[in-house]
């Protein structure tokens, strides 16, 4: 009894004292944000077919569906083409910010309006890998992403620094101003009833979000005792790490789903699957490639059980790190290839930004490191003076199994 409250306690200790796997938050920032600012840019040319006036998903029927389903969209609150344009340029700006990691705070909340806004603006455009950026943006508005590989790390590192050697840190007056302007945007669609159609969950999910990180602004600047603040970061944690947990569970249940519906197939079953789509001109962006690929019968067959062993067997393998590991690298592959072969980048980009929640620590840092290697000699080479990395410590994830 008193082993299993040890076990408790250590437990509920590391949920609520540290928010776990910052690394494996970082890189599934990066790789989210920058898919959707990938295919933003390229879309750029064919935004307005795609989300915008001249699409044929018309502004009345994005409506209508709306009205039904209550979905969010900045988009329906005016169909003036300026409206669009000024929407398109936040979400191309708010997904760049979360990608350098600037301010996380406001940006993935940004980033999160952006990709519902457009998704649910025409809801029949994308491949697949719009339904994954359109839920894992949510869940990023609850992790505390931007702890690493960020310019917000870099600030509070250098802060630290400054405050080692007894000089003053100057207050970072951006943040409270850009979140004072998201709730002023905030207030003024609520009060001139633009999220009407929308259902009573988005309004109140972002303003829950915009009252906690106020609070946590106003305790850590005026607050003279540290008990709110230990609260405040207490909350922070678990939502952190229940986020990160869900972020894993969906990975799960998205490779689980596909692998078993794709076993109840005929055409998984006789391993012939994977020829249909190769001669498909939708998904043949390199004809050659792909003949070349389906000239062997036997590949195709392999090809197909591989995939659906390899789907159904993912949420498994987790239970043994090695596995996990190797299968990882498998399905990392294989969404690379389906990028290439079929023509479907952004698609795979999610998918490997969603694999990517399972990477161990030790990787992550070690590419980090090669990273930051790299980025002190193309600075040395500009002639610039680059101040070495401060170590940093081992992740608490170390001990939960996020390691090899």
């Amino acid at each position: 009894m008193n082993r299993l409250s040890l076990t408790l306690s250590r437990g509920v200790a590391q949920v609520t004292g540290a928010a776990l796997g910052p690394y494996q938050s970082a890189v599934i920032r990066i790789g989210f944000a920058g898919t959707w600012l990938l295919f933003l840019l390229r879309e750029f040319p064919h935004r307005e077919e795609l989300y915008g006036p001249s699409g044929p998903w018309g502004w009345n029927l994005a409506k209508q569906l709306t009205a039904d389903n209550h979905a969010f969209s900045a988009l329906l609150w005016s169909d003036g083409r300026l409206w669009f344009e000024i929407c398109y340029a936040l979400a191309v700006l708010a997904s760049a910010a979360l990608v350098l990691g600037w301010h996380t705070r406001t940006s993935s909340v940004l980033f999160m309006m952006g990709v519902l806004s457009l998704q649910n603006r025409s809801v029949f455009v994308g491949d697949g890998g719009d339904n994954v950026l359109h839920l894992m943006s949510i869940y990023l508005v609850f992790t505390r992403c931007g702890q690493v590989w960020s310019l917000d790390a870099r600030r509070a590192a250098q802060a630290d620094a400054a405050r080692a050697r007894g000089e003053r840190v100057p207050a970072d007056l951006v943040g409270p101003v850009l979140w004072a302007v998201l709730g002023l945007a905030l207030g003024t669609a609520t009060l001139t009833g633009r999220f009407d159609n929308n259902g009573w969950q988005m309004p109140v999910l972002l303003w829950t979000v915009w009252a906690g990180h106020a609070l946590r602004w106003a305790a850590e600047r005026w607050t003279a005792r540290r008990d709110p603040r230990l609260l405040l970061d207490v909350v922070a944690n678990v939502l952190h790490n229940a986020a990160l947990v869900v972020i894993m569970a969906e990975a799960c249940l998205i490779y689980a789903t596909a692998g078993w519906y794709k076993v109840q197939g005929s055409r998984w079953q006789d391993g012939t699957a994977v020829y249909y789509p190769l001669h498909l001109d939708y998904f043949s962006p390199w004809p050659g490639l792909a003949d070349l690929m389906s000239s062997s019968g036997t590949i195709m067959m392999i090809v197909a059980y591989g995939t659906v062993m390899a789907q159904v067997a993912f949420p498994f393998t987790l239970f043994n790190r090695r596995v996990k590991n190797v299968l990882l690298v498998v399905m990392m592959a294989e969404h690379a290839v389906i990028a290439v072969v079929l023509g479907l980048p952004f698609f795979s980009l999610a998918m490997i930004a969603a694999d990517a929640v399972f990477l161990p620590t030790s990787f992550l840092r070690r590419i980090g490191g090669l990273a930051a290697r790299a980025r002190g000699r193309l600075a040395r080479g500009a002639g610039r003076a680059v101040p070495a990395p401060r170590p940093t410590e081992k992740s608490t994830a170390d001990h939960v199994g996020f390691t090899a």
